[in-house]
Formats: structure tokens, sequence, C-alpha cells
């Protein structure tokens, strides 16, 4: 993975030393509310319902064994002995207190982390494919242009107040596991006619109260020239994007309303311009691709193959071998995924002293690193067949083995009402009612690949509207109910979510997704999935069932 340079440490260094006299100034009454808060939204720090709230930047889902123990210290140290993984790969502190963050930032800059640009009207932290580096499906590693991405954007003069907040995702698989099409840029890596790889550009994606999917602005972009394309979309966004109303500030509105065709050659006509003030050379990407070399995997990892007799014996372990672990690009390699979706734990959340383990099984079994995944769960990424089930045995031990990855229970779920001062409605409780409900593992499995993602409000943290199941928390007269939509999909085929039908009371949420769920049983065909049955029969059926009553 990327190591700092010098200059990388001394700027977060120097940004920590910044900020703590920024917040002494505001506590000792030297900066009034308003001043500070432009400041610290800057180091990523909110104020939420009970206590600010602390979100730290994990580049392209990316750590290292020992940033996950130094994110326990932090849970313990700082917070209530735990954090959340959020849907663009970063963590967050619930319950620091305002007067230490200088210090907790302190603590996270020893090991090359920060919080810098993961709050504000700015270019946020890249995001990218966990798998990305091993899967079998990858026509080239995408972290290399992410790191570059990331250090053209840090601090960028130009886009520090841009008109609304700005997310951008690379991907370099056949297979979208990042949501590309849902970010304000979309990268692709390609290969032409000509056998040359570069990148498919895309434009004016995003969730919130509009969600719209993202559109080719450029079908093949020569590597040389990724940042001054990117720069010239952003820089055509930061002049004509709207600021009279944050709600159609979005670079998507102004696609939209501008239209594809005249959006496209209003970046062309910039890019034309400017386009060779920042090449990158073949030597910078190769050295930036020596920093992300493949670990030292074992010759002889295919030859060991106990772990399919172990399956033969053992039940549990067959249905985690299944369910939570995918094939590697090295023979005799797993990917194995620790679900962060345990049945009495809030979608996300992870306590310090499973941090601590996990580092642990990080340094024996995945060459000390792991990656967070947009759908809120963790990946060991380079497992040996061969350790397979004394792996499952210790991550079974700390209950980070539940077999659910894909199923209705690995729910995306924003922490809602319970923390969050934009929602509306209550997320983690009506996650856990719908996991007790569905508590059979058998009966997860038989439903198959379904993707439930909720949020507590409009503005799409855990990306209700792209999930084959949306719920959506809104207010109605002080009380909590929740609309669905069902058929969205943040893959391949992108999809944004049709209405069910009138929002459904919080005491009926949990049968009405389990009627939902009756549905597709009832009706779908040999093999049929959950978003196949839904295109297949439309919803008609689903809310035949859902409404019957009202």
């Amino acid at each position: 993975m990327y190591q700092y340079t010098d200059d990388d440490q001394t700027l977060i260094d120097e940004r920590v030393t910044q900020f703590r006299s920024q917040t002494q100034r505001f506590l000792q009454g030297q900066l009034g509310p308003d001043e500070f808060r432009a400041l610290r939204l800057m180091n990523g720090l909110y104020i939420q319902t009970h206590a600010p709230m602390l979100r730290v930047a994990i580049p392209y889902g990316l750590l290292s064994s020992q940033q996950l123990r130094k994110l326990a210290k932090v849970a313990r140290d700082y917070d209530r002995g735990y954090c959340h993984f959020t849907t663009r790969q970063n963590v967050q502190y619930n319950w620091p207190e305002l007067a230490t963050v200088p210090d907790l930032l302190a603590e996270l800059a020893t090991v090359q982390m920060h919080a810098i640009q993961t709050s504000g009207n700015c270019l946020r932290n890249t995001t990218s494919d966990h798998l990305a580096g091993v899967s079998p499906d990858e026509l080239e590693d995408p972290r290399p242009y992410c790191e570059i991405i990331r250090q053209w954007t840090t601090l960028h003069p130009e886009f520090a107040f841009l008109p609304r907040k700005f997310k951008i995702a690379v991907s370099g698989s056949e297979h979208d596991r990042a949501a590309v099409q849902l970010h304000d840029i979309g990268v692709y890596l390609v290969k032409n006619e000509a056998g040359e790889i570069g990148f498919r550009v895309l434009a004016g994606g995003g969730l919130g109260r509009t969600p719209i999917i993202g559109q080719t602005v450029k079908s093949f972009l020569e590597k040389k020239y990724l940042l001054s394309y990117l720069e010239a979309i952003v820089r055509v966004y930061n002049l004509h994007g709207r600021r009279d109303n944050k709600y159609k500030a979005r670079i998507k509105i102004l696609v939209k309303e501008t239209g594809l065709e005249k959006f496209t050659a209003m970046v062309e006509e910039e890019w034309q311009r400017t386009k060779d003030d920042i090449l990158l050379s073949d030597a910078q990407i190769a050295a930036m691709q020596a920093q992300f070399t493949p670990p030292p995997y074992a010759a002889d990892a295919a030859n060991h193959t106990g772990h399919k007799t172990q399956a033969e014996v053992d039940q549990g372990f067959a249905k985690w071998l299944k369910h939570n672990t995918v094939d590697h690009r090295i023979p005799g390699y797993q990917v194995v995924f620790v679900s962060l979706k345990a049945p009495d734990s809030p979608p996300g959340d992870i306590t310090a002293d499973r941090l601590d383990a996990l580092a642990d099984l990080a340094d024996q079994y995945s060459f000390a690193e792991i990656r967070s995944t947009h759908r809120q769960n963790l990946v060991l990424a380079d497992v040996k067949q061969a350790d397979l089930f004394e792996l499952w045995q210790k991550l079974d031990a700390i209950k980070l083995a539940t077999a659910n990855i894909g199923t209705a229970t690995d729910m995306i779920c924003c922490p809602g009402l319970d923390f969050c001062s934009l929602a509306n409605a209550s997320s983690i409780s009506v996650a856990k009612e719908i996991n007790e409900a569905l508590d059979d593992i058998d009966y997860l499995h038989d439903i198959g690949d379904l993707k439930i993602n909720m949020s507590g409000c409009m503005n799409g943290c855990a990306h209700q509207s792209v999930g084959h199941i949306g719920i959506l928390g809104v207010d109605k007269k002080g009380e909590e109910w929740y609309q669905l939509t069902l058929g969205g999909s943040s893959d391949n085929e992108a999809a944004i979510g049709e209405r069910l039908g009138p929002a459904v009371a919080k005491n009926q949420i949990t049968q009405t997704v389990v009627a939902i769920l009756d549905v597709y049983i009832q009706q779908r065909l040999a093999d049929e999935t959950f978003l196949q049955a839904v295109k297949r029969i439309g919803l008609e059926p689903f809310r035949d069932r859902v409404y019957a009553n009202h």
C-alpha cells in the first residue's frame, strides 16, 4: 500500500497543529460558532444529535493492521469503545469530546491517517472496488489511480469551496462493485479497440433526494490525461453549478439542466484549453503502481485443498465458505468477507476489541492488510485456502463470521435518528427488528442475493435509492414512517428503485419487508434472484400484498 512521503506526513502534522489552535480559540470564545463551523468541517467534524461526530478518511478503503489497531485505540481512548464504517469506505466516531479531537487527530497522524476533506463542499474521499488488485475479472488495479487522484484533490486550492460535496469512484473490473455510476464522477478502466488501456469517464451521478445515474462524457481517455480531464469537469461544475439552492447544487443537477451534449461540450472546450497542463507520465504511473505491488504469494498454495474436506463435515464452515468468500486471481487464495452485520450489532459498527483481534488475524492470514467495503463490511483479501478453516474458527470466536454476505440481513444502514441530526426516522432499531424476523440463516440463504438499503432521511448515506429493497425514513407530523422502493441496483445495470406505494408506519415496516419476500418466494422461477423477479413481474404483486388491508 502507499507509504507517505515526508511531504505527506508534514501536511497532516501541520493540519493537526492548525486545527488544535482553531479548536482552542473556539473553546475560549475567540471564534464564533459560524466561524468555527467552516473550520471543523474541513477536518471532518460534525455536530450531531448527542455529540460531535468525526469522520476519518480511508482512501479507497485500504488499511494496514497498524492503522486498524490505532482505530481501536482511538475508539477506546476518545469514544465509547466502538466505531462505524460507512458507505464511502470511511470510518466514523460518534462520541468524541470536542476538546480532545485535536489529540485524536494527532494519534491518527502517527499512522498516516487524517480527517481532511471528509466533510464540507470539497472533493471527498475517492472510493474503489474492495476487490481491487485481487479480483479475477479485473483489467487493471485501480488503486494507483485512486492514490494519484487523492494527492491531486487534497487541499486543491481551486476546489476548496465547491457548490456542494463532490465524490469520485474508480473501478478496474468488469463487475462494478463500487457503485461507480452513482458518483459525481465515475471512472472505469477500459481497453479500446487498439488494445490500449485507458478510462471511460462518467459525470452527473448521485444519490440523495434526486438520485440520478451518471452518464458517459468520455468513452476513452488516455491515461496521461486523467487529472487534466477530471480538472476540466470539476472546473466547469465549480463555475456553473448552482449555489442558490443546496438541493440543486450537485453536478447531477447541472448535467440534467444543461443537457449531456452541452455539458460534455463545455468540459471538452475547457479540457482542450488546459489538457497539457497536468500530464501523467508513464514513469509517474509506474512509480505509483510500484506502491501497490502484490504480496509474496505462496507458489504451492493451490496444492492444499483440505478446506473442501472440512466443509463436507462442518455445515457452519461450509455456509460461511459459500457466502463469505469469493475467488482470488491467484490459485490457492480466497478473499474473505468479515461481516459487520451480526444480528446483535448495528450495521457497520465494530468494537475496539474486535478491531484489535482482526488486526492480529490480518497479520497472521492476509499480509497485514484489511479493506472496508461500500456495503459496510470488511475484507481480508489474501487468505490461503489452507488457512480458511482456522481463520473461520477464529472469526467465529469473536462473532465476526456471520454467514450473511449478500443476503437480506447484510443491510446497508445509516445511523439514523439515534445519532444523526439530519435524520427523520430511526434506522438501527428497524434493522434490528428485520434481523430478528429473518433470523433463520437457511431462510436467508434460500432467498439468496438481496440488497436492502435503509436510510433515516433523504440524504442517501445508505444508498436507499439503489437497494433491491430501499427503505427511506420520513417524518409525518412528528411520527416515523417509511417509504419503500423496489428494483434499485448499483451494479453494472444500475437502476433507481421504483416507489412501491404510500409510506408505512414504523410498527409495520418489518412485516412489510417479510410480505415482500413472501411474494418473491411464491412467484420466483428456478434460480431467479429477487431483482430479476421484480423486473419480470413488476411491482403490482408486491403492492397487492403489502396494501391488501389499506
